[in-house]
């Protein structure tokens, strides 16, 4: 693999579609490594806006509009981040080799709609999952539930992230409510949701799975250490690694992480999530990109998520190497404001081993995410408590 001077005729050049927190970091990383970024997202000063070479402001469900942009930048690879894109446009993008889609088109097609990525691990690779239907009305849902989903149940819009539009259903009087809030909360216009049986979990973990190029140029599959995290409104408010687990679930996560990350092929960091439940485990969902959760790397690992996503996708060897365990917390807005100031930072960063990112969003929502705090310590749990101890202590104006 070459790499070429940022702005010049010879530059490796990636285009970011979406430029949150995680794309943001995923841009650092790439700078760190000689490439230009082009940062695209759908609102001004995005995150990732603000460190890259260049930005964009464009409606990425375009796909006219997006291929014109692709068409006028020429990038090498292009790096979708969030779900709300024309994945057809870059299916047609990947077929006239106008660039490298990570991982794939195909893969972006089908985890960018819970759907597809559900079919793909439930009835092609045969996968554990909970019970699950999908639903294109009021009607259809609640026969769903009625038909063998049964109370409790989590209602999801099939293309959504971070918890939007998610709900639990306990009874038929919550059914009319979930179904309106998952139709207002899908990332694109669409009445088709999907409704999963609840499983009572022991604890759910992400595995970060990185389909890397080895020295002998073949693809490779690594793992890090297991994540565990705990989610609020489909939302997650703390991680932690390593997650404890046995040698044989920890073995059976890694083998369906394989199995899923091989059939989407490409090259990249996956952030495969699981519930376990004693020696069982059951896939949830994948994601061809960093993961929220796997925030906490940026404290606990050589090379964090975002430097593992990097260096895979130019074809640079990797290293999951756990340095020390760890722990991160969010913190959230808690206003419905533009242009925010955070208190108590100073404070926060005098917790021995900690450490904090604020992401500089525009517009601060009560349960957006505006930063995280980031702790290491000898255990997981001590960890855990100095990483929540350092996020309560930011507070905004």
């Amino acid at each position: 693999m070459q790499l070429g001077t940022p702005l010049s005729n010879t530059a490796t050049k990636v285009m970011l579609l979406g430029c949150g927190e995680l794309g943001k970091e995923v841009i650092i990383a790439l700078q760190r490594l000689g490439v230009e970024v082009i940062g695209v997202d759908r609102y001004e000063n995005a995150p990732g806006h603000q460190v890259a070479h260049r930005s964009y402001v464009i409606d990425m469900t375009n796909g006219a509009d997006l291929k014109a942009l692709i068409e006028k930048e020429k990038p090498d690879f292009i790096i979708p981040e969030i779900e709300a894109i024309a994945t057809d446009m870059l299916a047609e993008i990947e077929a006239e080799g106008l660039a490298t889609v990570i991982p794939t088109a195909r893969a972006t097609q089908l985890t960018m709609n819970r759907e597809g990525i559900r079919c793909l691990a439930a009835e092609e690779l045969e996968l554990a999952t909970s019970k699950y239907a999908f639903a294109e009305s009021y009607d259809e849902l609640k026969a769903a539930i009625n038909n063998g989903i049964g109370y409790p149940c989590i209602v999801k819009p099939v293309m959504s992230s971070s918890g939007k539009g998610q709900s639990t259903i306990t009874s038929k009087s919550d059914i009319q409510s979930a179904w309106d809030y998952a139709i207002k909360g899908a990332r694109v216009t669409t009445t088709r949701i999907i409704v999963e049986q609840m499983i009572h979990f022991d604890y759910e973990i992400t595995l970060l799975t990185v389909r890397a190029l080895n020295l002998n140029g073949d693809i490779e599959t690594s793992y890090c250490e297991p994540i565990g995290h705990v989610q609020q409104q489909g939302d997650y408010v703390e991680s932690w690694q390593p997650q404890k687990m046995s040698t044989t679930v920890l073995e059976k996560a890694q083998h369906m992480a394989k199995q899923v990350t091989d059939n989407l092929g490409g090259r990249g960091l996956f952030g495969v999530e699981f519930f376990i439940k004693g020696d069982d485990v059951f896939f949830s969902e994948v994601s061809p990109r960093p993961h929220d959760t796997g925030m906490v790397t940026m404290i606990t690992q050589n090379q964090n998520e975002f430097e593992l996503h990097a260096r895979a996708i130019l074809g640079l060897p990797i290293s999951t190497y756990l340095r020390t365990p760890g722990a991160s917390a969010v913190i959230y807005g808690g206003l419905e404001k533009k242009s925010i100031q955070f208190n108590g930072v100073e404070k926060a960063l005098a917790i021995p081993q900690t450490d904090i990112r604020l992401f500089g969003k525009p517009e601060s929502f009560m349960r957006r995410r505006m930063g995280v705090c980031l702790c290491y310590d000898d255990s997981t749990d001590n960890a855990r408590i100095n990483a929540k101890r350092a996020a309560a202590l930011v507070t905004t104006e």
